[in-house]
C-alpha cells in the first residue's frame, strides 16, 4: 500500500553538453535529495552528455536525406511506414517513431539519438548518486505513442535502483480471485508521473518522485525487462504490413499436411466459405471424407484449367489463412486437397 507520491521538479539544470557529470548536475540543482527518491531523467541530457548526437544540415533537402540516414542506422526493423512517418524497432529493441531520433531542444545543426544503453546510463547515474551518499532509484524516460491510443506519455527506457513491475501475480483480490497476470509496468507509470512536472518546453529535464517504496535497491534488472519477445509480440507489424507478410507468405505456401488433425471442421467451413465467391463455380466437391475436399475444373478448356489451378492455390491460402495445412493430388477428372491441421507456429 502506498500513502501517497509526490512529484517535484529539479530547477535549474540548464544546457546539457558532451561529458557533463549528469550525478553533479542534479545534485547540485536539487540539495534537497533523499534516499528512497526516484529520479525520472529525460533520455535527452543522457544523449548529450554521452555524446550521442549526429550533425545535420538545418535545412533544406540534405537535411531530411541526413535524417533518413541517422533513421536508418538507428532500426532494426520497420514495423510500419505511412508517407514520412515510420514506426521502427530500435536496436535497443524499443518500437517507436523515428527510432527516438529528437530535433527538439537541440540547435537545428543537430539531431539527438537515444541512448545507446539506456539500462546501463541509469546504472552509470545510480552509482554516481551512490557515490555521493545518496541510495535512489534512477529512470531514464522518453516520450512514446501507444498503440490503439491518442496522444503521448512518457514511458521508461531504462532503469537501476528500482523493480520494473510491482508483481501482483499469487495475490487474492477482494472477491478471493487469484491473480494471474497482473504485473504493474511501474517504472512506465513513475516516468509518465515526472513529465507531468517536467514539461516539454521549460527545460526542466528531470523529476524526483517521492514516496514510492523500495527505491534504491541495487541488482535491479532494468528497464529491458519491459520488452516483449518477439514470440509473444501478437502485433509485431502495422496493418499493411502484416497484410503484405501473409500475401508474401501466400506466393510461396508450402506442400504439407504436418499438425494435428483434431477439431478441424469448422475451420475448413470457414475456408470454403471464403473461397465460395471468387472460385469457379462447381470448383469444389464435397468428397464425404474428413480431411480431403475434391475439386474439379468446370470444364477441359486451357482456360477452365488454367482458372482452374489459381482457384486451387486461393482454396490452399483460404486454409493457410486458418493455420490449416495443405497438399494437392491432381487426378484425371481434377485434384484432391487433404487437409492437415494447424500448421507449426
Amino acid at each position: 500500500m502506498i500513502d501517497g507520491l509526490e512529484v517535484l521538479p529539479v530547477r535549474g539544470i540548464g544546457d546539457v553538453t558532451a561529458g557533463d557529470d549528469l550525478a553533479a548536475l542534479i545534485t547540485t540543482n536539487a540539495p534537497w535529495l533523499r534516499d528512497g527518491d526516484v529520479l525520472v531523467v529525460t533520455s535527452k541530457i543522457v544523449s548529450k552528455a554521452e555524446g550521442r548526437l549526429v550533425e545535420v544540415p538545418a535545412d533544406g533537402p540534405e537535411r531530411e536525406a541526413a535524417r533518413e540516414a541517422a533513421l536508418a542506422s538507428q532500426t532494426r526493423r520497420v514495423v510500419a511506414r505511412r508517407g514520412p512517418t515510420a514506426i521502427v524497432q530500435t536496436h535497443q529493441g524499443f518500437v517507436m517513431a523515428a527510432a527516438g531520433i529528437d530535433a527538439s531542444n537541440v540547435d537545428k545543426t543537430h539531431l539527438v539519438l537515444l541512448p545507446a544503453d539506456p539500462d546501463a546510463s541509469a546504472r552509470a547515474l545510480h552509482a554516481a548518486l551512490a557515490a555521493r551518499g545518496l541510495r535512489v532509484g534512477v529512470i531514464v524516460s522518453d516520450t512514446m505513442g501507444r498503440a490503439w491510443r491518442n496522444g503521448l506519455t512518457d514511458v521508461a527506457l531504462g532503469a537501476a535502483g528500482i523493480e520494473p513491475f510491482r508483481d501482483h501475480r499469487g495475490e487474492i483480490d477482494p472477491y478471493g480471485n487469484e491473480l494471474e497476470l497482473t504485473q504493474m509496468a511501474v517504472i512506465d507509470e513513475l516516468a509518465a508521473a515526472g513529465e507531468l512536472v517536467k514539461g516539454k518546453c521549460d527545460q526542466v529535464p528531470v523529476a524526483v518522485v517521492r514516496g514510492y517504496p523500495g527505491a534504491g535497491t541495487a541488482g535491479t534488472p532494468g528497464a529491458v525487462a519491459l520488452l516483449r519477445d518477439a514470440a509473444s509480440d501478437m502485433f509485431s507489424l502495422g496493418t499493411a504490413e502484416a497484410r503484405a507478410d501473409g500475401l508474401r507468405a501466400a506466393a510461396t505456401l508450402p506442400t504439407g499436411t504436418t499438425g494435428t488433425t483434431a477439431d478441424r471442421a469448422a475451420a475448413v467451413a470457414r475456408a470454403r466459405a471464403l473461397v465460395a465467391g471468387v472460385i469457379a463455380e462447381g470448383t469444389l466437391i464435397d468428397a464425404g471424407q474428413p480431411g480431403v475436399l475434391t475439386c474439379a475444373p468446370p470444364a477441359a478448356t486451357a482456360a477452365a484449367l488454367m482458372r482452374f489451378g489459381a482457384d486451387l492455390h486461393r482454396l490452399r491460402a483460404a486454409l493457410a489463412a486458418e493455420g490449416l495445412s495443405s497438399a494437392v493430388a491432381y487426378t484425371d477428372a481434377g485434384a484432391t486437397v487433404t487437409i492437415g491441421g494447424e500448421t507449426p507456429a
